[in-house]
């Protein structure tokens, strides 16, 4: 019988992956990283034993965080991404020619090291890009003190447990408020509402709480297992969300995409009644 790692997701619920191949395992100064090969998923990253990212589906989650934001922009000069420490993210960033800036702020210089050396297929080309920086902090504490802003901030967070609970609250959303440009546009990690019915009450509750247009969007990655997952959209504007599907078809022009169409990102706010009325439940406290 191979050797399996097991994920507990939730109370009652664990998913198992076949290892082929242990590729690597470390105690970082934060968490403990493990890098398996599994036949259907490639290489899978685990952080604390929670399934992190896969070679095999990570453009599905990347590409929808990154384009659906940046296409609706229209000008993201200045992105900032809090934590995304594969770097998978900052490639989809940085395949558009309008960003003139990239900053990415990871806790964990253990697992950006670690990234740039096993998932090179997909994060290589960031690596030499002039346009891209990594600051080894807080994200939470980069939010609250730093005085520079942003057009888009992308907030590319482990679920609202441990070191990642403090990127769900109401403070810390405050703090991206605060560093957005007018008409700026955020976008956070929002749970996979199904089975983390309170987390995304909780976390989509305290977005809508401190912006005045916030709206969940879903996409779905086989890895992040229970349905679809939400990404939550936060602005100080609806401009961006009413922006037509040929507009965003002349924007993504020459962009070579898996899964993000102009289509698809209409779509993606066309939610299922169970999200639906949870989002509803969330905007009024429930």
């Amino acid at each position: 019988m191979k050797k399996t790692v097991t994920e507990t997701l939730h109370d009652g619920v664990q998913l198992s992956f076949a290892v082929e191949e242990v590729l690597h395992e470390e105690a970082t100064g934060h968490q403990r990283l493990q890098l398996i090969r599994n036949r259907r998923f490639g290489k899978v990253l685990l952080l604390d034993g929670a399934v992190q990212v896969t070679s095999a589906d990570e453009f599905m989650y990347h590409e929808m965080m990154a384009h659906v934001p940046l296409m609706a922009h229209g000008d993201p000069a200045d992105v900032l991404i809090i934590g995304g420490g594969d770097c998978g993210l900052a490639e989809e960033v940085l395949k558009h020619r309008r960003v003139k800036s990239l900053t990415q702020v990871e806790i964990d210089a253990s697992v950006v090291d670690f990234a740039r050396q096993h998932f090179g297929e997909f994060n290589a080309p960031v690596f030499d890009d002039p346009r891209f920086s990594v600051e080894i902090g807080d994200g939470s504490a980069f939010a609250r003190e730093t005085d520079r802003r942003f057009d888009v901030v992308l907030v590319d967070s482990t679920d609202p447990a441990g070191p990642g609970a403090v990127l769900f609250t109401r403070e810390f959303y405050g703090n991206l408020k605060r560093i957005l440009k007018p008409g700026g546009i955020a976008v956070t990690q929002n749970s996979v509402p199904f089975l983390q019915k309170n987390e995304f009450v909780a976390g989509f509750g305290a977005l809508a709480s401190v912006f005045p247009v916030a709206r969940p969007y879903v996409v779905a990655v086989p890895t992040y297992f229970g349905g679809f997952m939400t990404l939550g959209w936060a602005s100080d504007s609806e401009q961006a969300l009413q922006v037509d599907q040929k507009t965003l078809e002349e924007r993504a022009a020459g962009m070579e995409t898996r899964y993000y169409t102009p289509a698809l990102h209409q779509a993606a706010f066309v939610l299922p009644r169970y999200i639906a009325d949870l989002a509803e439940k969330a905007r009024k406290g429930v």
